[in-house]
């Protein structure tokens, strides 16, 4: 398989975590609003005319996703081409559309739901949370498109089983972390403190709004799993036989995450500003991402993918010949 599919698989999951930033920024800043409620026109426009801020805001958002978009289909029909059937990162690519499309339904629903600027309701924080979760499993599967593309072993969870369970579990907690963190923020965005002592009775206030309430799980929810992430030993489980180095990944989640607890207090103690969300928000990618491949480098099967790649690599140059 070409290097050249490889660098644009990873680019494209680069991008991705980009426009995810810039969508944080949009809700942070509750520029949500700024194309109305209408999809995929912005108020009613293809290009709004003495656009506000925050239409520009939102508009732009609205641009990236679309090229986002485009880049996902890009690599599907790249490595469809590039690759022959069962290779791995054929699924990894259609899972891939798959949830690009699902990301772009959640948020055209928040938009023609009116669930944005000031919309406070319950219905807004599952449609956050569902946002974050589904943001999560594209790129779960953009990283193992990348890795695969690279030359990564397909998966064999089946074979590993002791490395599979806590692996799959601590999957399903970051998850869970994700979306409650993704309530946690539009609580924060929508119901700001003045300070940390008015945060904490606020959060603890059997009267508050059931945002604020919500929002007193993440940190926990955050720290138990973060140091369950950080510190479980994953024994009877080798890392995968790949040309380059691969040992790098558990430190990389160790240091990530425990990271992400320290970035986590700071971002209660200085009540949330937009620049701390939107970093709290980029580490959180990056361990995700970190973890995710530090799981495929655990469950390697017995027949690499670089095999296949090989096999279509070869295919290719016959039907040239």
């Amino acid at each position: 398989m070409s290097q050249s599919l490889a660098r644009f698989a990873w680019s494209v999951l680069v991008y991705n975590v980009a426009v995810i930033l810039w969508g944080a920024y949009v809700r942070a800043t509750g520029s949500g609003a700024g194309c109305g409620s209408h999809w995929p026109l912005c108020n009613g426009e293809v290009i709004p005319r003495s656009p506000s801020v925050d239409t520009l805001i939102e508009y732009s958002h609205r641009l990236t996703s679309g090229l986002a978009l485009i880049g996902v289909v890009v690599l599907l029909v790249w490595v469809w081409r590039a690759t022959t059937g069962g290779h791995p990162a054929r699924r990894g690519a259609a899972w891939s559309m798959v949830f690009m499309l699902t990301e772009a339904a959640v948020g055209a629903g928040l938009v023609l739901f009116e669930l944005v600027a000031d919309n406070a309701s319950l219905a807004r924080a599952l449609f956050m949370g569902v946002h974050l979760l589904n943001t999560f499993l594209l790129l779960a599967a953009l990283s193992l498109t990348a890795w695969w593309t690279s030359g990564g072993p397909a998966l064999a969870p089946l074979a590993h089983r002791r490395a599979a369970i806590p692996l799959a579990l601590l999957a399903l907690g970051l998850l869970l972390v994700s979306s409650s963190g993704a309530i946690a923020a539009l609580g924060d965005t929508l119901y700001p403190s003045s300070s940390l002592s008015t945060a904490l009775q606020a959060d603890l206030s059997p009267t508050s709004h059931v945002l604020i309430r919500l929002r007193a799980l993440h940190p926990l929810l955050a720290v138990a799993i973060g140091l369950g992430v950080a510190f479980l030993p994953l024994r009877g489980a080798s890392l995968a036989p790949l040309p380059g180095p691969t040992r790098w990944l558990p430190r990389a989640v160790r240091g990530l995450a425990l990271f992400q607890i320290g970035l986590g207090f700071l971002n209660v103690v200085l009540l949330a500003p937009v620049w701390m969300q939107i970093v709290h928000l980029l580490v959180a990618d990056l361990l995700w991402i970190a973890f995710v491949l530090y799981g495929a480098s655990l469950l390697p099967s017995p027949a690499p993918a670089r095999q296949l790649a090989v096999g279509a690599s070869m295919k290719m140059q016959t039907s040239h010949s």
